[in-house]
């Protein structure tokens, strides 16, 4: 069964990752620009970042028949620095021309303080400005219902179009209000956090398909690139149709993406 992957970081995986979901059916995935296991000392490191991100990793996915696409960001977690993120933001206009660039992202907050928020708004700011989709990152555990809130209201303070936003890494006490103030919800499968595909289901049993996707961030930590098709194995053993696992793993990431003129799957 063919999926999409929107958003897992492949730059921290091995190419026998992509080989193996090529043969599960990934046939796209979308990489947000994020933490890199260690804060980088200089800008020029987010630079050489956004360069792999747009030129190399690309080429690579081509060699398993997967489509790459990414965003582009100062990530929350190396935003506590006002002065060193807006180095960083003052070059990510040169990379949202790049044929593979979908948008802004993931931005967002890690421990909701006010310079991560300074940051998440000049970034929403600029997003608005150049008309770009927007990938955010909510918080972790306790952090993530208040952050999921200030996120909103920054993004609706902006002017943002609810329909052209994901926000990623919801979980059971932050998806209703996300779908409920009109965004698009993503769940991370992880193994042990945020979602397993037992917990994904259950959300899809409980708020419905509508602007609703599935992702397995396949980060640097603990963390599976086969998520989504063992999330499919779940919901076909409770008795899901095909059609709604493909829903959920193809034709809802192609709709919100497919905003971006750059989608494209041919």
């Amino acid at each position: 069964m063919k999926y999409i992957d929107p958003h897992i970081h492949m730059v921290s995986r091995t190419t026998d990752d992509y080989a193996r979901m090529a043969q599960a059916g990934c046939v796209a995935v979308t990489e947000p620009a994020f933490w890199a296991g260690f804060d980088r000392s200089s800008a020029q490191g987010f630079y050489d970042y956004f360069r792999q991100l747009t030129d190399y990793e690309p080429r690579r996915a081509a060699q398993f028949g997967i489509r790459h696409f990414c965003w582009i960001c100062i990530n929350p977690k190396e935003a506590e620095d006002p002065a060193f993120a807006r180095e960083v933001i003052k070059f990510i206009p040169e990379f949202l021309g790049k044929p593979n660039v979908l948008g802004v992202g993931e931005v967002g907050l890690n421990k909701n303080t006010r310079n991560e928020l300074a940051i998440l708004e000049e970034q929403i700011a600029l997003a608005v400005e150049h008309e770009q989709l927007i990938l955010v990152h909510t918080p972790h555990l306790e952090d993530k219902l208040k952050g999921t809130r200030l996120t909103m209201d920054a993004l609706e303070a902006a002017g943002a179009q609810p329909g052209r936003v994901l926000i990623d890494h919801v979980e059971e006490h932050t998806v209703g209000e996300v779908l409920g103030r009109g965004y698009w919800a993503g769940m991370t499968l992880y193994p042990d956090s945020k979602c397993t595909p037992q917990r994904a289901v259950d959300i899809i049993e409980q708020f419905g398909s509508e602007r609703l996707w599935i992702n397995s961030a396949g980060d640097w930590g603990v963390s599976d690139p086969l998520s989504v098709p063992k999330c499919h194995v779940e919901m076909l053993r409770r008795g899901h149709p095909r059609e709604l696992v493909e829903k959920i793993s193809y034709e809802n990431p192609r709709a919100f993406l497919s905003q971006s003129p750059k989608f494209s799957l041919d």
